[in-house]
C-alpha cells in the first residue's frame, strides 16, 4: 500500500511532497489513513505531545476530502492515540492504559487484549542472596532469582519490574522468552505452578535519577509504587515483585463492592 511521506517541520508534521499519495485495497480509505498515521505513532515518527498534520495536510497528502481524514483521525482519538486542542490542532497522546487489579494477569496479556502493543527488555538476571525484605516476603528462601526488566507499551517505557523468585524456579523462568512473555505465563504453562491469588502494598514515591534514566520523564515526578507477592494456589509465596510505573502514562483500576453492614443488636 503506498503511504504518504510525512516528516518534521517545526513543531508541525507536514508532507514532503508536493504530490498526493493513492491509497488502495479494500478497505475503506479512512481506515487506511488510520493504520498509516497509526503505525507511525506506534514506531515514534510522532512523538508523544507532537503535532500532527493539519487536516487540510492529510487531505493533500491522501487526495481524500476532509471527511475522510475527520472520520480516520476520530478513529485514532477513540483509541486514545491522539486529543485535539481547539484553535490549535491535533496533537499525539502520551500512553495512559490501565490495568485491573482486580484479576491476577500478567501486564503483556492484559494490554495486549485491549489492543496495546508490548514487550520487554531484560535489564538483568543473577542470582543472588535475598535482602531481608525479600526474604521475609517469599519466607525463608536462601537464594533467589533476581530479574529486572523494562516494560514498553507502544514502544514507550511504561515501567520497570523487579522480580524475585526462588532460585530453583527462577532458573527455568530464566530459560524463557521474557522479552515477550509474562512471567505468569512462564510460570504456569512452562513450570506447570497454578497461581492463586496476590497480596498488593501501593503507593507513590519520587522518580530517582535511575528511574527517570529508564522511563523518562522530568525530575521530581511521580512514580506509582506497586509492592506484591504472589502465592500458589496452595497459598504459599513463590514470587516478590518491585513495580515502578511512570505515574503521567499508566492507571490502576479495581471494581468494589459494598457489603451490607450486619444488623446491631
Amino acid at each position: 500500500m503506498p503511504t504518504a511521506d510525512l516528516t518534521f517541520t517545526g513543531t508541525n508534521v507536514a508532507p514532503a511532497t508536493a504530490s498526493p499519495e493513492h491509497l488502495g485495497g479494500p478497505s475503506p480509505m479512512y481506515a487506511q489513513i488510520a493504520d498509516i498515521l497509526r503505525n507511525r505513532i506506534l514506531q515514534g515518527v510522532y512523538r508523544p505531545h507532537q503535532q500532527m498534520p493539519s487536516e487540510s495536510e492529510l487531505m493533500h497528502a491522501f487526495d481524500v476530502s476532509r471527511i475522510t481524514v475527520r472520520q480516520a483521525l476520530g478513529n485514532l482519538q477513540s483509541e486514545g492515540l491522539i486529543f485535539r486542542i481547539h484553535g490549535k490542532g491535533t496533537f499525539v497522546s502520551r500512553p495512559r492504559a490501565f490495568q485491573d487489579l482486580g484479576s491476577l494477569r500478567g501486564f503483556g496479556s492484559a494490554m495486549r487484549e485491549m489492543g496495546y502493543e508490548t514487550h520487554s527488555k531484560v535489564l538483568s538476571l543473577r542470582t543472588i542472596v535475598p535482602p531481608k525484605h525479600v526474604r521475609e516476603r517469599l519466607e525463608s528462601a536462601e537464594r533467589v532469582t533476581e530479574l529486572k526488566r523494562l516494560r514498553f507499551l507502544n514502544r514507550a517505557p511504561i515501567s520497570l519490574d523487579v522480580s524475585y523468585l526462588p532460585s530453583e524456579i527462577g532458573m527455568r523462568v530464566a530459560r524463557a522468552d521474557l522479552t515477550n512473555r509474562d512471567v505468569f505465563s512462564v510460570l504456569e504453562n512452562d513450570c506447570q505452578i497454578a497461581l492463586g491469588h496476590a497480596d498488593l502494598r501501593m503507593c507513590s514515591v519520587l522518580a530517582t535519577a535511575e528511574l527517570l534514566g529508564l522511563l523518562g520523564g522530568e525530575e521530581g515526578s511521580p512514580i506509582l509504587f506497586i509492592e506484591r507477592v504472589i502465592h500458589t494456589s496452595a497459598g504459599l509465596p513463590l514470587e516478590y515483585e518491585e513495580l515502578y510505573y511512570r505515574g503521567d502514562a499508566f492507571q490502576f483500576k479495581v471494581h468494589v463492592d459494598r457489603q451490607t453492614p450486619r444488623a446491631e443488636i
